[in-house]
C-alpha cells in the first residue's frame, strides 16, 4: 500500500487504455520524512506535466512485489526514490540500467527497497524486463520522523530531479507537455489525504515546526 496506508495509484485519466509502454514510478513511504521523496517527486511531476497516452505515472508507495506486473509490462521504467548513497543529504544521482538493482539494495533505507529489488530480479528471471531503466535517487537527510515531511535539503532537489527525469524521458523519445495550470490535489497521483499540501497542513506544530 502506498505510504503504508493506501493502495498504489495511477495518475487519474490515464489508466483506462491498455497500450502503455513507459512507467514513471515513485516509491517510498511519505509517513517517514525523506523516505517519501520518490512519491513526492512523481506527485509534483504529474501536477506540472502531462504525457502521451503510452506513459503511466504511478505512486507505487511501498507495494514492493505487488508492482511486479507493472514492471514486467514496461518497456521503459523511470524510478524516483530516496537512496542511501553515503553522500551529503540532498545530493542527487542518476543510475542507469544494470546498476539500478545494485543501488536499490546496497544500503536499504526501508523494506520497500528490498521488495523492489526482488521485483527487478523476478522480472529479469521471467524474461520480461524493461529495455530502458533509470533511477533518480536522493540522499535522505532524516528518516526516523514518523508523520514528518521532506526536509528542506531534500525537498529543494525535487525540481532538479524532475528536470533530470524529463531529460531521461526525452532520451527515450518521450516528450512531456507543461500544463497551463498545475493539477489540483484531488487529481494527484495519490489519495488527497497524503497530497503534500494536505498532509503538511494536518501535521501538528511541534517546536515551531510541522
Amino acid at each position: 500500500m502506498t505510504s503504508g496506508a493506501f493502495e498504489s495509484r495511477i495518475a487519474p485519466g490515464v489508466h483506462d487504455a491498455d497500450d502503455w509502454q513507459t512507467l514513471i514510478l515513485g516509491i517510498g513511504n511519505v509517513l517517514w520524512a525523506d523516505e517519501g521523496f520518490g512519491v513526492r517527486a512523481v506527485e509534483t511531476l504529474h501536477a506540472a506535466y502531462s504525457f502521451p497516452g503510452h506513459v503511466r505515472v504511478m505512486d507505487g508507495g511501498t507495494q514492493g512485489i505487488f508492482l511486479l506486473p507493472w514492471v514486467r509490462s514496461a518497456e521503459s521504467l523511470l524510478i524516483f526514490d530516496a537512496i542511501d548513497f553515503g553522500l551529503t543529504p540532498g545530493e542527487l544521482r542518476l543510475i542507469r540500467d544494470e546498476d539500478v538493482p545494485r543501488f536499490m539494495g546496497a544500503k536499504k533505507v526501508s523494506m520497500h527497497q528490498a521488495g523492489f529489488q526482488e521485483v527487478l530480479a523476478s522480472a529479469a528471471l521471467s524474461g520480461q524486463y524493461p529495455r530502458h531503466l533509470a533511477l533518480i535517487g536522493v540522499q535522505p537527510d532524516t528518516l526516523n520522523d514518523y508523520g514528518g515531511s521532506l526536509r528542506p535539503r531534500v525537498r529543494a532537489r525535487i525540481p532538479e530531479s524532475i528536470d533530470l527525469g524529463l531529460s531521461v524521458l526525452a532520451e527515450w523519445g518521450i516528450a512531456a507537455m507543461k500544463r497551463e495550470q498545475p493539477l489540483a490535489a484531488e487529481d494527484s497521483t495519490g489519495p488527497i489525504a497524503v497530497n503534500i499540501r494536505t498532509y503538511e497542513e494536518g501535521r501538528p506544530v511541534i517546536d515551531g515546526r510541522r
